[in-house]
């Protein structure tokens, strides 16, 4: 069994630090992507607070399919540039959403999400797949989350 969680007096640099060597001791040696998302995105659950959507979402082709997540049901296929993962993944760049009303074309898949962090994962210079948080809170992520997402997308690339 596997029991990882942060500390309660960390601060965010720690936590994120700590949430790279928990994925990192989860990937290693398994071969299997979908497993290997469906772990990560429950640890991202577990250590970063205010969430009410952690996954995947996986480049396929000109679009993005959904991948391993926690929250209500999702989107199932995003186009390139469409939305704030789309945005994410066409540009290869962190999408840091304060206001998901105020961002256009933003795809609602639930209501209550105010926030949005956007980081894609790259392998070999290619966008392979995004992580998508979302947070019922308004302007939730700054750029201490951004950099640890980040830091946990580099960190696990090889392995999804």
């Amino acid at each position: 069994m596997y029991d990882f969680a942060p500390p309660s007096t960390a601060d965010k640099a720690q936590c994120y630090a700590q949430l790279g060597e928990a994925a990192a001791a989860l990937v290693d040696g398994e071969p299997d992507a979908v497993a290997n998302m469906a772990n990560i995105a429950a640890l991202i659950w577990q250590f970063v607070p205010d969430l009410n959507w952690a996954g995947f979402y996986r480049a396929i082709g000109t679009e993005l399919v959904l991948g391993p997540f926690i929250g209500k049901p999702a989107c199932i296929r995003i186009p390139f540039g469409r939305g704030v993962c789309g945005a994410a993944a066409v540009t290869a760049a962190t999408q840091r959403v304060e206001d998901v009303h105020a961002f256009p074309g933003h795809i609602a898949c639930d209501a209550a999400s105010r926030s949005e962090l956007v980081v894609p994962v790259l392998r070999d210079g290619h966008v392979i797949a995004v992580i998508d948080l979302d947070s019922p809170l308004p302007a939730r992520f700054d750029a201490r989350d951004a950099a640890g997402i980040e830091a946990l997308a580099a960190r696990i690339a090889a392995h999804i």
